[in-house]
């Protein structure tokens, strides 16, 4: 190996990690003052990295940005993957089954959603691109919401008897989400309301718990009426 050869080696890990920082600080500065509202010289001095890194990696701001929702669908789509583990477009065997499914990627969700400090980030940068939406939001629709709505439609589907796309199954799906992200969206409510310093571990688990009672009994309710 010649000189050249193992230099650039060598560049290519610090090549990464400068990409992984820019991206990190991006997702950090977009969520907190808008894409608009950031600039080029904040996210380098954050990242700890030459402006002109920006540029020579994205292509620019609007690259970067679509780079922190790039790293938004491979985080998510790690932690549902894990939870959603039937392939796409099968069905699992019971309907308990289905519904274990269900409240394993409840959990999960809570898991991260809820106790890990990155989810805030995210969520913030959701919530930016959902009020404003720009491509970012659609390859977070693509590769997050859409596919990951759908799975859990068809494992509702499964565990209640009724369709998968059905107005009641979707709206169902959207209920169990929605209950887990409130507690990062109101996180500094809920602390004072349950007098709690963090939510860890401890706290993460009775959120759980509680959602997938919910879960349960929403699952119940569908399997009596079924409309």
């Amino acid at each position: 190996m010649d000189k050249t050869q193992r230099t650039a080696q060598q560049a290519a890990p610090a090549a990464d990690a400068t990409r992984q920082a820019l991206v990190m600080a991006a997702l950090q500065l977009f969520g907190r003052q808008g894409f608009d509202g950031t600039s080029t010289r904040e996210i380098a001095a954050a990242a700890k990295a030459n402006i002109g890194s920006i540029a020579y990696h994205f292509g620019g701001k609007a690259g970067l940005r679509l780079a922190a929702a790039d790293y938004i669908v491979e985080t998510i789509q790690k932690i549902a993957g894990q939870a959603l583990v039937t392939p796409a477009g099968s069905s699992p065997a019971t309907s308990a089954q289905a519904e274990a499914q269900i409240e394993a990627a409840v959990e999960r969700m809570v898991s991260f959603m809820v106790a890990r400090p990155e989810a805030g980030e995210i969520v913030q940068f959701m919530l930016r691109e959902l009020s404003t939406p720009t491509e970012a939001l659609d390859r977070i629709y693509g590769g997050v919401f859409e596919p990951v709505h759908k799975r859990l439609c068809q494992l509702w589907a499964s565990a209640t008897g009724g369709t998968p796309e059905s107005e009641v199954t979707r709206l169902s799906v959207f209920m169990c989400i929605g209950q887990v992200i409130y507690f990062r969206i109101a996180r500094p409510a809920v602390l004072r309301r349950m007098g709690w310093a963090d939510i860890g571990a401890a706290e993460a688990a009775k959120i759980a718990g509680l959602a997938k009672e919910n879960v349960a009994a929403m699952i119940a309710a569908r399997k009596a009426g079924k409309p």
